[in-house]
């Protein structure tokens, strides 16, 4: 561990050699241990654990942000460009269909970021993003 936080995370998965394949082959994560009820991902230096669960029945509400419909609970990570990149190109051989195609989001002003939505094989949704400038990633 560094001296930076680490946030643990749990999401519902309904399906375990699924959650493997899409954690662990199409993102690319680290597995840490593991038993037949759910499983450790590094998630960036973060835990990210995936439990056997039954689906919410409750489903995923939606927010505006710039004329986008974006799925809500859902979670991510801050990547650099070329990790953005990296991933979009991998997601997309992949054949992962996205909610939201990469994207530049709110251009030409202090928050400018690359963003892109998509959803994990249980429908837990993700984001990730590029700050053009990741120093303004708390700007106002």
């Amino acid at each position: 561990m560094t001296d930076r936080p680490a946030v643990h995370l749990a999401v519902p998965v309904d399906d375990l050699a699924a959650a493997r394949t899409f954690y662990g082959q199409i993102l690319g994560l680290s597995e840490g241990r593991s038993t037949d009820h759910w499983i450790d991902w590094d998630f960036d230096g973060h835990q990210l654990v995936t439990h056997l669960a039954a689906r919410p029945s409750i489903p995923a509400g939606l927010s505006s942000v710039e004329q986008h419909s974006v799925p809500v609970p859902h979670f991510g990570l801050l990547l650099s460009h070329g990790r953005f990149r990296d991933l979009a190109d991998r997601l997309r051989a992949a054949g992962v269909v996205f909610d939201i195609e990469p994207y530049l989001r709110y251009a030409g002003e202090p928050a400018e970021q690359w963003t892109m939505f998509l959803r994990d094989p249980a429908g837990n949704a993700l984001e990730f993003k590029a700050f053009t400038n990741e120093s303004a990633v708390f700007a106002l």
